[in-house]
């Protein structure tokens, strides 16, 4: 029998957008906890992922908090640059910067359809394309975007959230094509109903439905979505590309 792969990911450097909060903040925590080195972006929560930055930093990791609009162009090539300076390499990529507004389509703004899109599918886009010429130059190099399971069936009042987020789904088909010749891996993450600040924000009834719709009838937590992360990064899961993998409880089927 062959030996387990293990994770190794000790020294090993990943960037996360989204992370001083929920999924993103249980992202850096697991992935320091198996070794790995982190810059976490953040805008509205820079706070929180300067705290953390601190908290991993004590923990014996090097982490950095980077302040960055996801969906600025310029802004995503700042923070890769400065992530690489400061990690001194930079291995993996988390793309979990998002935020809903939700309402029925008839009554939905122009503001919350770009403000969401512009997030959630805007974002991943571009720190994408500011790692990719990085991983392309030494022929490795790992992408998880989040998704969610809204973005493979749509979602009643998440017109906008559930686009951006079947969007990123095609994003990261496509990125799987064009970066696997240069050896490196992209895959797709769909959460269900984790207990985050966003769901926390929801009515009861909303998230005791969403509860209900799941095969195993409980709320999923960040940490759980974080363990298929931290596998996917890893050597373990070095041929699969281009996959779309639920974190739901059964909540889809």
């Amino acid at each position: 029998m062959a030996p387990m792969i293990p994770l190794a990911l000790a020294g090993r450097s990943v960037l996360i957008t989204g992370a001083g909060r929920g999924i993103g903040a249980a992202i850096a925590r697991e992935l320091a906890h198996e070794g790995c080195d982190v810059a976490l972006v953040d805008l509205g929560a820079f706070d929180d992922a300067e705290r953390l930055a601190g908290e991993l930093r004590a923990f014996g990791r090097k982490a950095v908090a980077l302040r960055a609009d996801v969906s600025d162009f310029a802004a995503a090539e700042t923070a890769v640059t400065e992530a690489v300076a400061t990690l001194g390499r930079l291995d993996g990529l988390v793309c979990n910067a998002g935020v809903a507004r939700d309402r029925v389509s008839w009554k939905m703004t122009e503001a919350e359809w770009d403000q969401v899109i512009d997030v959630n599918l805007k974002g991943s886009f571009s720190f994408c394309r500011a790692v990719a010429p990085v991983f392309r130059a030494q022929h490795s190099g790992r992408i998880v975007t989040i998704a969610s399971i809204n973005g493979l069936r749509g979602k009643f009042g998440q017109s906008n959230y559930s686009a951006s987020k079947a969007g990123v789904i095609g994003l990261t088909k496509t990125l799987a094509r064009e970066l696997g010749p240069s050896g490196v891996n992209v895959n797709c993450v769909a959460p269900g109903i984790v207990r985050t600040e966003m769901t926390a924000s929801l009515p009861a009834d909303a998230v005791a439905k969403a509860v209900g719709e799941s095969a195993l009838g409980t709320i999923g937590e960040p940490e759980d979505v974080a363990a298929l992360v931290a596998f996917l990064l890893s050597d373990r899961a070095r041929y699969i590309t281009g996959e779309v993998i639920k974190v739901d409880g059964g909540q889809y089927i």
